[in-house]
């Protein structure tokens, strides 16, 4: 049964005993001088001090203050010591004004028709549209470009500025100039003139309406348009199952059978808590359950519940232990195996890893493999997110969530957004307010809008152990008590990683490979954090490389995997299969669903309460 636990007013709201109607405690208890004791007076501080910066928080989205100035300083103090450095930037910025210069004059010469003296680079699809190359709006693009890229110079190789905070200013930097890109004014953009000119200016209509649609429904915290046709249950996440397991964090789903035989070994898969687990049970056409079914596994998924205010204190142990641990304790219940093939996807994937590792440095050797989709171990090269991650803005996060007991939806899709600032929100605002095109709901996009909370305790930790500390990778993390590390896992890995990661780059997934002291088969897939996962086959463009490293192979380095892996067109999860079947027993006769003997009985069907959550 789900077990709550009550949240003391004093955490709920620090100044309930200030409000009107509750008892006022005398001024004296304030004043250790009059009293004899400064507990109060601590307490008091350190609650008005997270108070206030929580409130600041809510107003910056959960961004730093002190970190961006903390970075941008000392970028300015070491350049004001550069004398060469500012010289070479006058050069620059006078080389750019004579291309320009040319430009324009050639442009002049050709009735607007010149050569461009820069190319956006190739992620860029703000300038694709035929108007970009025609007069004035060649020369609105051309400046910007240039203009962007003198302060990505500008902005790095400045001697003395660390690492990280040069990352910090460069993207911040980029997020300041995208918000004055000619591509986000109608007035400059020549595909939102020519719309207006052939639609008399109907597009404003219809995009002014989607606006006001999208501030009604992010004002009463409903999905985004199109979004309720893809409800769990109905359209997506519809693999018959029942829920066998239920605690206070999570709901296990064992999916029924449809072959005659399976493996002996289940699939026991571990999402990541920060999104609802159906992304890899979508739409029937592309569930990466179905397919396991299909190919005759026993199938269990773990549905975390979406965390609240009485969470609060639930720390990764207890993700640990009423998670991973209690799911394999009962998938291996009930279908009688001595082992199971665990899976974990994103941050699912660094938690499965972690108890893999717990598991085996005391002894327990029930996992037979270990398959991490686009999961990191090592938190080195973690990609933009660590922008985000230092000691300044952890403890700015910290305050947030310790005010409101956890880090809301919005405050997390806020962050996610800016890494792709270009086609999540400028694009995105362009093509709808302004040209008044809605884009298409589709599975994956409705389940990205389903997102869950992050408790204070359990992302407090995530962040200080593994992207500030590096801790498991370093060997520093503790399973009860005890420091474990990648190393500890005796079982093959079978590991993904995505070609456009933003959220966990592959050059970082692939680290695996040097951390392992097993065998390990690396998959690199066309697509991004999501979309690469969401391979089924048939699926157009897609393609993947893949490789064994054996068991004390020597090192190998990612841009040498990359010319050594074997290429294929397709699915990886076909090659994931095969791989699941060459690690696995003859067929049995499929487990029943449930073992209300073993205390596991049928409990609702899928995909169960949890996932449907606010």
């Amino acid at each position: 049964m789900d077990n709550k636990t009550e949240t003391p007013a004093s955490l709920a709201n620090p100044f309930a005993a200030f409000l009107p109607g509750q008892h006022m405690p005398e001024f004296r208890h304030l004043f250790p001088e009059h009293s004899g004791d400064s507990h109060s007076v601590t307490a008091f501080a350190e609650v008005l001090d997270r108070a206030t910066r929580a409130a600041v928080a809510r107003t910056t989205s959960g961004v730093s203050p002190t970190a961006l100035a903390e970075a941008y300083i000392d970028w300015l103090l070491h350049l004001a010591m550069l004398p060469g450095k500012q010289a070479r930037l006058a050069e620059k910025a006078m080389r750019k004004l004579l291309r320009f210069s040319r430009f324009m004059a050639t442009c002049a010469m050709t009735a607007g028709d010149g050569e461009p003296c820069i190319e956006p680079l190739p992620q860029d699809r703000r300038f694709d549209h035929p108007g970009w190359r025609r007069y004035p709006f060649n020369v609105l693009s051309q400046g910007f470009l240039l203009t962007q890229q003198w302060w990505y110079n500008a902005m790095t190789g400045v001697r003395g500025v660390t690492a990280h905070h040069e990352r910090v200013i460069d993207f911040t930097t980029r997020q300041l100039l995208d918000v004055v890109s000619p591509s986000n004014f109608p007035w400059t953009n020549p595909e939102v003139i020519e719309a207006s000119l052939r639609e008399g200016g109907l597009n404003f209509v219809r995009g002014f309406y989607n606006f006001l649609e999208d501030v009604e429904r992010q004002s009463g915290s409903h999905p985004p348009v199109g979004a309720e046709k893809f409800r769990p249950g109905e359209a997506v996440a519809v693999t018959p199952g029942k829920v066998v397991y239920r605690n206070r964090l999570i709901e296990l789903i064992q999916y029924e059978p449809t072959t005659p035989g399976v493996r002996p070994e289940p699939v026991l898969i571990v999402p990541a808590w920060i999104m609802k687990y159906y992304i890899l049970d979508l739409s029937p056409h592309n569930s990466l359950v179905r397919h396991l079914v299909a190919q005759g596994y026993t199938v269990f998924m773990i549905s975390w519940r979406n965390p609240g205010p009485q969470e609060r204190d639930l720390g990764m142990d207890d993700y640990r232990k009423l998670g991973v641990e209690a799911a394999l304790d009962a998938a291996l219940a009930i279908t009688g195996a001595k082992r199971a093939h665990a899976t974990g996807y994103c941050l699912g994937g660094t938690l499965l890893s972690i108890a893999a590792a717990g598991l085996m440095h005391r002894g327990d050797r029930r996992l037979a493999s270990l398959s991490l989709f686009a999961a990191q171990t090592d938190f080195t090269e973690a990609g933009e997110l660590t922008l985000f991650i230092d000691e300044s803005e952890v403890s700015f996060l910290e305050d947030m969530m310790w005010e409101q007991g956890f880090l809301d939806t919005r405050q997390m899709a806020g962050a996610f957004q800016l890494l792709r600032s270009k086609d999540l929100i400028w694009s995105r605002m362009v093509r709808e307010y302004m040209l008044g095109e809605r884009a298409p709901m589709y599975d994956l996009m409705a389940w990205n809008a389903d997102g869950t909370r992050m408790p204070y305790k359990m992302h407090s930790e995530y962040l200080r152990q593994l992207f500030l500390h590096n801790d498991f990778a370093e060997g520093r993390y503790k399973v009860d008590g005890v420091a474990v590390s990648v190393e500890d896992i005796q079982a093959p890995f079978f590991a993904v990683g995505t070609e456009h990661d933003h959220v966990a780059p592959w050059r970082s997934v692939f680290k695996i490979t040097h951390l392992a002291d097993s065998e390990v088969t690396f998959v690199l897939t066309a697509g991004g954090h999501n979309a690469g996962i969401v391979s089924e086959p048939g699926h157009k463009n897609r393609h993947y490389r893949i490789m064994t490293s054996p068991e004390h192979d020597g090192f190998i380095d990612a841009d040498t995997w990359l010319e050594k892996a074997t290429y294929s067109e397709g699915s990886w999860w076909e090659a994931w299969t095969d791989w699941l079947d060459r690690h696995s027993g003859a067929p049995v006769p499929p487990p029943p669903m449930g073992r209300e003997d073993k205390g596991y009985a049928a409990l609702a069907a899928a995909p169960g309460s949890y996932v449907l959550m606010d």
